[in-house]
Order: C-alpha cells, then structure tokens, then sequence
C-alpha cells in the first residue's frame, strides 16, 4: 500500500503551511520527498523550480528527533556549523564565512550568547532553537520543520511559533504538526493528509475537511480552529 498517493500541492514563495494529519498518514515522507530523500514512484516534484536533489543547497530541515549524547563535549556552536556541511564534503575544516555564517544564525534565533555552552546543558527549547539555527546556517529559502516544537511545554511553543512567524518573512515554511488549534491560529495555510490530501488552503478549515482527514468527527472551537478529534461513536 503507498504511503502517499494522488498529492497534488503547490506551495508558494512565502507561505507559512501547517501540514497536519492522524500519524502514520504520511506526513513526514511528504518532507522527506519534498527533500529528495524518498522518491515517488511515479509524478515529480520541484522545488523553485528544480528537481530536489538540485535544490538541497536552499532547504533548511528541522526533524522530529534530533539524537545526540547529551554528555557528549558538543557545543551549541559547533551543531550550527554541521548545517554547513554537504554530503560531498562532510570532512573539512570550516572556515571564517562558516563561522561567521553561524554566528548569524544563532543571532536570528537569539541565543548568540549560548554559543560555547554544551548542547546537552540547554532546555528543551534553547535546544529547539539550535537545531532551527543549523537549518539556517546555510541561508535556506525553505524550511521544513517534522513535529520540532512536540515535546516543549506551551509558553516555549509560543516563543518558538512567534519566531518561525518572523523568519516566514523572507522564508517559506512548511510546518508538519499534530496540534491541530496550535497550527491552526499561528499557520497562513493548512494541508490535511492522510495517505492523500484532503484540504489546502486557508488555516480557516471546514470541519468536512478535518472529518475527512482523521475519519472521526471533530469538536470546532471557534472560526474554523479544530479543539479536539472525537472518536468515531459506535
């Protein structure tokens, strides 16, 4: 059975899209296509315009798990100057534009002043906000975040989201997410998947579309923000 089948979505130069979707619906391999990481078996993907392998050097990618020995003597500098790193080059010494690039990277997710301080030592969100940083560090005009901000508390979502906002800026996101009101109320646009695409659009979603996409019926809170997916009565 295909993980994705019948995906038809464009995605526009400045867009904040939230994709969201029951798990195993196929969220994270639409990132990973859109990367070039996974190819379709049949259909193509661009990206500005050029197929994703060719593309890579302007996507930044932010996944769900960022695995890492938190007693291991990594500095939060150093993670950010591994997004500098290319398949064909991962062993090289960097450079003063790396490290300058860096620099501006940590700037633009504001902990500049964690830059010596080992990875292992930060908190749930400060790490959040490295790994961001390193998918910065090459100047992306696409970032792809899979699930990053799941496991932080609330008030630190709301910073992260509150950033992401600023970066969307002058760069397109694409946003995998299973909080539906979070994504919802900080999102421009909305994509539902489950195995295919059941809505794009406006971050006003009708119930139809989220009913369709989870196979259950769902609670509204107001204006179209899903607050809860009901289980299906028997």
């Amino acid at each position: 059975m295909p993980i994705l089948e019948d995906i038809s979505l464009t995605i526009k130069k400045g867009d904040f899209l939230g994709v969201i979707g029951p798990n195993g619906g196929g969220k994270s391999t639409l990132l990973k296509v859109i990367l070039g990481l996974v190819e379709p078996v049949q259909g193509e993907v661009k990206v500005w315009g050029k197929p994703p392998e060719e593309s890579a050097h302007l996507i930044g990618y932010v996944p769900q798990h960022s695995l890492f020995d938190p007693d291991f003597p990594i500095t939060v500098e150093d993670v950010v100057l591994m997004g500098r790193l290319s398949r064909h080059r991962l062993l090289r010494r960097f450079s003063a534009e790396d490290r300058r690039k860096a620099l501006d990277a940590l700037d633009m997710v504001g902990i500049t002043d964690l830059r010596n301080r080992p990875v292992g030592h930060l908190s749930g969100g400060e790490q959040q906000r490295t790994f961001i940083a390193r998918a910065l560090v090459r100047n992306p005009s696409l970032l792809l975040l899979d699930e990053a901000l799941s496991s932080i508390d609330p008030a630190t979502q709301t910073e992260l989201y509150d950033l992401l906002s600023q970066l969307n800026k002058h760069i397109t996101i694409v946003m995998v997410s299973h909080d539906l009101s979070a994504i919802s109320t900080h999102v421009d646009k909305v994509a539902c998947l489950n195995r295919r695409l059941y809505y794009h659009g406006s971050k006003e979603i009708p119930p139809e579309g989220i009913e369709a996409t989870y196979g259950c019926p769902v609670q509204l809170l107001a204006h179209g923000i899903p607050h809860r997916v009901l289980r299906r009565h028997q």
